[in-house]
């Protein structure tokens, strides 16, 4: 019998490069792609797919979202996709769940693939696998330390940050940019995700798209209808926006 595979990834390259891999495989047969969380549902729930490659950092509904959705105990195998989510690569570890880890190449592809082949040919390594579903979304739940240290990859190195020393981040579209004593390195995140795993007390968000370290601020320029110009010790010039300067002011501990 077939297994029938759904590959989840919003990056076209990465689903074209996912389906390449799988194409010359004599079991497989690829049921759909999804672009995105509350596609991956639809198509769980309608295709009942055997196997699903689900990229973690996906819009609408993130990987833990749809699991949850779906139900631990109805999800097919499911082999995570992610790119350099510490947090999530722990849980993975921990919870001894199948995970790829972008970029990744065609014999790391193969190993995932026979433990999902391995999985699939025996009913109690697939009640093992929602057992495991069920006590990584626990974990995923319960309440975390703030983040100390992430790794970014930049010109095809790894960088290890403290997270203190992060002077100020800004949207980029699908990723942030952490801006480190004079660098800049792209992070696959979103803002609000970012925001929840910095400590507030050091870190600020003062516009939809910044958030910065209050120990680089230098000083506060008043501008117009209750915005802020924000200047860093380096110089750089940011704006504070209207609605978020309660919480500077709260943590600051001082009106303006």
């Amino acid at each position: 019998m077939k297994i029938r595979t759904l590959i989840v990834d919003d990056e076209p390259l990465a689903r074209e490069r996912m389906r390449s891999l799988l194409d010359g495989q004599q079991d497989i047969t690829i049921v759909g792609e999804c672009r995105d969380g509350r596609e991956a549902v639809a198509a769980i729930r309608t295709e009942a797919p055997d196997l699903v490659f689900l990229d973690v950092q996906i819009p609408e509904l993130d990987g833990f979202q749809v699991i949850e959705a779906i139900g631990p105990e109805r999800t097919p195998v499911i082999v995570f996709v992610t790119a350099y989510d510490q947090y999530a690569l722990q849980a993975f570890e921990v919870h001894a769940v199948d995970y790829l880890l972008k970029p990744f190449d065609e014999e790391r592809f193969g190993r995932a693939l026979d433990r999902a082949r391995q999985a699939l040919a025996h009913d109690k390594e697939k009640e093992d696998l929602s057992e495991k579903l069920i006590s990584l979304l626990q974990d995923l739940k319960a309440p975390q330390g703030y983040m100390e240290r992430l790794v970014v990859k930049s010109a095809g190195r790894l960088f290890f940050l403290r997270t203190e020393e992060i002077e100020w981040v800004e949207s980029a579209g699908n990723y942030v940019c952490l801006h480190v004593k004079g660098e800049s390195h792209l992070l696959r995140e979103t803002m609000n995700g970012l925001e929840a795993r910095l400590d507030p007390a050091r870190f600020v968000r003062i516009h939809r798209t910044a958030i910065v370290n209050i120990d680089r601020i230098k000083e506060l320029q008043p501008l117009f209808h209750g915005e802020y110009q924000v200047v860093l010790r380096d110089g750089t010039e940011l704006t504070l926006s209207r609605g978020y300067r309660d919480r500077l002011q709260e943590v600051i501990g001082k009106e303006f």
